[in-house]
């Protein structure tokens, strides 16, 4: 219940002071890719159960990412329209990221546990693969790598979260959500 409360008033109050600068990436996206502004997808969430993320449309109808879409990629702006997903209850400010089918809804045993959680803007393991797209554009095969490297290196650190998160877990995960964009503008901008 507690956790509930942090995700409303977190994602409230940050939609609440950021509408206008939210209102104009839609329009500078809208502009960029020649259509909705918006991405909508069907991932999985809590228990399995699909639902449709929010994400700013970084990609144009050619398939290309746009250069205003890779900035907004590059320090995690396209996200924030997940804000509505964590105030709508679909969603939460930490958790595990949510994926397309054929991910955590094919999970077994123990590892099952991460399809407990609310699926999440910020984790431990986003954190940690921050970088991703990054990761993946230096391997040879960046699909197989992601499967057998990346997907269950995360799965670990989201069972982790299982097993240990509390209110003071997600504030300090915030916290490091927070340093770590600062920390990649200012190294991109100095």
């Amino acid at each position: 219940m507690l956790k509930r409360i942090f995700d409303i008033l977190i994602s409230f109050f940050t939609l609440f002071f950021l509408i206008l600068p939210l209102l104009l990436i839609w329009f500078f996206c809208s502009f960029d890719t020649h259509s909705n502004g918006i991405f909508i997808q069907d991932r999985i969430g809590k228990f399995g159960k699909p639902f449709k993320i929010h994400k700013f449309k970084t990609i144009k109808q050619n398939g290309s990412i746009s250069v205003f879409g890779s900035f907004l990629r590059r320090f995690k702006i396209d996200e924030l329209p997940q804000l509505w997903d964590v105030l709508i209850g679909n969603m939460s400010i930490v958790g595990p990221r949510p994926d397309v089918a054929g991910y955590y809804d094919l999970l077994q045993d123990e590892e099952r546990n991460v399809l407990k959680l609310k699926p999440g803007i910020t984790s431990h393991a986003s954190l940690k693969y921050f970088n991703e797209e990054a990761i993946l554009s230096q391997q040879t095969n960046p699909q197989k790598y992601n499967d057998e490297v990346i997907f269950k290196d995360k799965v670990k650190m989201n069972l982790e979260y299982y097993h240990s998160n509390s209110i003071l877990v997600d504030i300090k995960i915030v916290y490091l959500t927070i340093v770590k964009i600062v920390s990649s503008i200012s190294k991109k901008y100095s």
